[in-house]
């Protein structure tokens, strides 16, 4: 068996701004997956270049659970002060719940703010230092890797006993009792394809066999449903000659769909909604499992004709 050997990027030749490059690349919708996935949390309506004063906070999002604003300040580059000042000023001026700062090298003094300001902040606030790496092995392209260096205690300190914290608690719970009921779901009717199994988000991505789109299967629990979708992530002429042929395909498809170009981001969304998810009440889960599984097997089957 012959093993590559693991190297370590510049993340200055992937991302040569902070602005145009990184948090450009960041703030999309497969990217910002990254910190959903280690802060437990589902970053939704990601802006970009908020203005806090004469300033302007990197990216700034909400949790689609509880509501709750999140700042994210990047630093390609050592921690310093400066920035320290910046992420304070935003949380205050954002009122944020929830503050990342993002490094390319944590200093240790910055280290120690952190971790203070996590010490002496109550429940509602934390603060979240994180490097940012890149690797390759050989050839192969460079993958981004985000290491938390300092965190509240536990995030985990939010859940301490308040209501909104129990409600992400049961929320998460629940997401993950549909996803395993479902992959049960998926078993038993032959897999006509694949999901995460043991997941707590609110989505779960089927590919199509392109890099250009995607279906998706979002669990919608504030308005009781559920999305499947075509997803393009940057291709606004795919979705173009998409639409151009909007009845022909909604003619093949069965069904209406809710079509999205989205003209202020690179992503575009073809949707349509499942009615009736209700996390309190699991007696419709087959019912609805198996509406989804015919409409993700009309969505790969049509829209795989016209982009492939």
């Amino acid at each position: 068996m012959t093993l590559g050997k693991l190297t370590e990027v510049d993340i200055r030749e992937l991302w040569e701004h902070e602005q145009y490059d990184f948090s450009e690349w960041l703030s999309q919708d497969q990217n910002i997956e990254y910190l959903n996935e280690m802060l437990g949390l589902n970053l939704i309506d990601v802006r970009k270049e908020v203005f806090v004063g004469a300033y302007r906070c990197d990216l700034v999002a909400k949790d689609e659970t509880s509501d709750i604003t999140i700042i994210i300040e990047n630093q390609l580059e050592c921690s310093n002060h400066e920035h320290l000042g910046k992420i304070i000023t935003y949380a205050s001026g954002l009122n944020a719940k929830v503050i990342v700062w993002i490094v390319k090298e944590a200093r240790e003094e910055h280290r120690s703010a952190i971790e203070w300001l996590n010490s002496i902040t109550d429940s509602d606030l934390n603060f979240f230092l994180i490097e940012i790496h890149a690797y390759k092995i050989g050839n192969s392209d460079p993958a981004p890797k985000f290491e938390i260096i300092e965190e509240p205690n536990g995030f985990r300190k939010n859940t301490k006993g308040t209501s909104g914290s129990n409600e992400n608690n049961k929320t998460r719970s629940e997401r993950l009792i549909f996803w395993n009921e479902f992959y049960d779901v998926l078993s038993a009717n032959g897999n006509p394809f694949k999901i995460k199994k043991d997941t707590n988000r609110h989505y779960n991505n089927i590919g199509i066999g392109s890099s250009k789109a995607w279906i998706g299967i979002s669990l919608v629990d504030r308005e009781s449903k559920i999305g499947v979708e075509l997803y393009i992530s940057d291709n606004k002429e795919l979705y173009d000659s998409l639409y151009a042929c909007k009845d022909e395909i909604e003619n093949k498809l069965t069904f209406s769909a809710d079509w999205r170009r989205l003209d202020d981001k690179k992503a575009s969304r073809i949707i349509h909604y499942i009615n009736g998810l209700n996390f309190d009440d699991h007696s419709n889960y087959n019912e609805l499992m198996l509406e989804i599984i015919e409409k993700v097997k009309v969505m790969k089957n049509v829209f795989t004709k016209y982009i492939n």
